[in-house]
This record gives C-alpha cells, structure tokens and sequence, in this order.
C-alpha cells in the first residue's frame, strides 16, 4: 500500500533563522511540554507502536560543521551549505513527525591529539604542521614530517619506534584502500567543546519528535581514536596496528539496527567525508547480505553539503563537490533512492507505510 502518513504543520515555536545562529539552544523542559500538546492535537501515537519502522540518521549535524563561527564549516559552493540544511533538516522532522520511528544522530568527537589533527605532527625543523594539507608514507619515510614526540608517552609508553612504525604503517594502509589519503584537518569537535554540540535548531527537532513520540533521542559517538581516523559512523579508516593487533573495531550493533529498520533516510555532514564513508561503509555491507536492500535507502540531498576551502580569492583551494556528487551517482545507480526534503513521503519510490 502506498503511504499515507499525514504531513503535519510546522509547530508555531519554531524560528527558520535559528539554524543560522551558532548561539541558538533549545529549553528542553518547554520543548517537553510543547510536545505534548502536539501530540494530542495530531493524535501522534508512540514510535514503538509504529509497524513501518522508517530511521532517520542524521550525521554530524554539530557546531563546528554547521556554521561559520565553527572551526570546519560545510559551506558548500553557495557559502550557505550547511545553514540551510539544518533549516530543511529540522522542517523534515516536523512535518513528518508522525512516520519517524527513529532519530539517531552521530557525533563526531575528538581530542586535542589526534591523527588526523596538525598538532599530532612536526616537519623537519620540529614545527607542528598547517591544516588543509595531506600526509603520506613516503613524506614520513624522507623525514619530511613525523609524530610529535610529545604524544608518544601517553600514546605508546613511551615506544617513538612503534609509533613511527604504526603512522608509516596506518598511512599506507590508506593509500592501498584508494579511499583517502591522511589529510589534516583543523582541531574540530572537540569533547567539551561548544563545536562538538549538535546545531541548536537540529536538536531542537529531535527532541521534539523524542518527547512527541515517546522515542529516544539516540546517539552514536565515534571518533575518539588517535590513530585513525573514522569518517563513518560504521567503522574506523583502519582496523588493525602494524604488529598485527586490533586498532579498532566496526560498529556491529548500529549496522544492524540500520539493516533491520524498514527504510532509512540518510542526511548530515559532510556529503563529500563523513556522509560518503558512512554510506559506502552500509552499501558494502548490504552488497554482502543482499543488494535488493539498497532500494529501502533515502538519501535527502538537499540536506547536505560538500567540504570547500576557499582561497580567499574568490575561489576554492579545495573544492570536495566533485567526489559528493560522483558518490551520489555511485549509491543511486545501486539502488538508493536520492530524493528531497521538501518531496511528500508519498512520492518516494518503494516506500510502503501503512
């Protein structure tokens, strides 16, 4: 049967210019009491009640991506990338609030040391290296850049060797797998942080939908390892050390309650990093069970953005649109569905609620 569910009006707290204050947090307590008088006005019934279980997986919709006080903003090419995608993200969850089962949102969380950070490195005169540039075995094996010697003591007792060995080792690694190669990013979401909170109009949806919907407001946290890095939401870059030990592991348990969800809808930050891994990293295991799974996957396009760095000029010193857009061709030619926020839950191809 096709789906039915109501499309519900935007609740009359709700302020669009929100999701472009960086300063902007909801009240918990009077988003509680808000939800429960929507939810006798739209007779909304508990989530665990709902025989269609549609997830939504919202991907590090934090600060420090979403807006420009941040310290790696997702502007897009329209500079308004991820401001306006929090704003679409947030009208999607009101106005569907009925057919979301779930809301998990992801959390990219770091420390001040970290792999993928320019405060884990030195250059050849022992000087910490700039962001937005990228590291390779062959710069470690000429003496080009190597790990800070200060991280070696709390990282590896001590053991400089066995850390130079595991960086030569993690970046080759990387570079066999053709996914990426070791680029620095500027210190980021960092636990304690005001930049690792999620956009203040995003966590205001969630928690809304919580409290109508008798749902909890999940969330999976990952990005704490100092010697990978873990785009995906599903599993680190590298999973194992140079000697042969465990480095990290994949997040089995989630990856399941992605596969048994009915549908899943997929939108966050970043379209061309972390969106991309995640999806790459849940095809591939779809590919491995059935294939015929891809098809109860949404993707909302309109919902994230690509990383660009512009130069200053006018223009982009990095400009990640080519490989998100390239990405979408790849996921939808396997059956994912790229659809908007703003398309009736009742257009989507394959979808069945109700």
């Amino acid at each position: 049967m096709k789906t039915q569910v109501k499309e519900l009006p935007l609740p009359s707290f709700y302020r669009p210019d929100n999701a472009g204050s960086y300063g902007y947090g909801p009240n918990a307590g009077k988003i509680q009491v808000e939800a429960a008088t929507w939810r006798a006005a739209h007779d909304l019934a508990p989530s665990a009640t709902d025989k269609f279980n549609l997830h939504l997986l919202l991907i590090d919709v934090q600060k420090d991506f979403c807006f420009p006080e941040g310290s790696l903003y997702v502007a897009g090419r329209s500079g308004k990338g991820a401001i306006e995608d929090s704003r679409r993200i947030a009208e999607f969850v009101y106005k569907n609030l009925g057919a979301l089962t779930n809301v998990t949102t992801t959390l990219d969380t770091h420390f001040a040391y970290q792999i993928f950070f320019p405060s884990f490195w030195v250059d050849q005169n022992d000087q910490p290296l700039t962001p937005y540039r990228e590291v390779t075995r062959e710069q470690i094996e000429r003496g080009q850049v190597r790990p800070n010697p200060a991280v070696a003591k709390w990282l590896c007792g001590g053991n400089y060797p066995w850390l130079l060995k595991q960086v030569k080792y993690y970046c080759e690694e990387l570079e066999r797998a053709g996914k990426y190669t070791l680029y620095l990013w500027p210190p980021h979401c960092l636990l304690g942080g005001d930049g690792h909170a999620l956009a203040g109009v995003v966590q205001e949806a969630r928690l809304f939908h919580a409290f109508a919907r008798g749902a909890q407001s999940w969330c999976e946290v990952k990005g704490g390892n100092p010697l990978t890095e873990n785009y995906s939401v599903l599993r680190p870059e590298v999973l194992s050390r140079h000697d042969g030990q465990p480095l990290a592991q994949r997040n089995t348990q989630f990856l399941k309650t992605l596969l048994t969800a009915d549908a899943v809808v997929i939108a966050g930050q970043a379209a061309s990093h972390c969106v991309k891994s995640s999806i790459d990293d849940l095809l591939s295991e779809i590919v491995a069970q059935d294939a015929a799974l891809a098809r109860k996957v949404y993707l909302l396009t309109d919902c994230m953005s690509a990383v660009t760095v512009p130069d200053g000029k006018g223009g982009f010193a990095a400009d990640f649109t080519p490989q998100a857009e390239a990405a979408l061709k790849r996921f939808a030619d396997a059956g994912m569905h790229l659809v908007k926020s703003t398309d009736p839950l009742a257009s989507w191809p394959d979808l069945r609620i109700g």
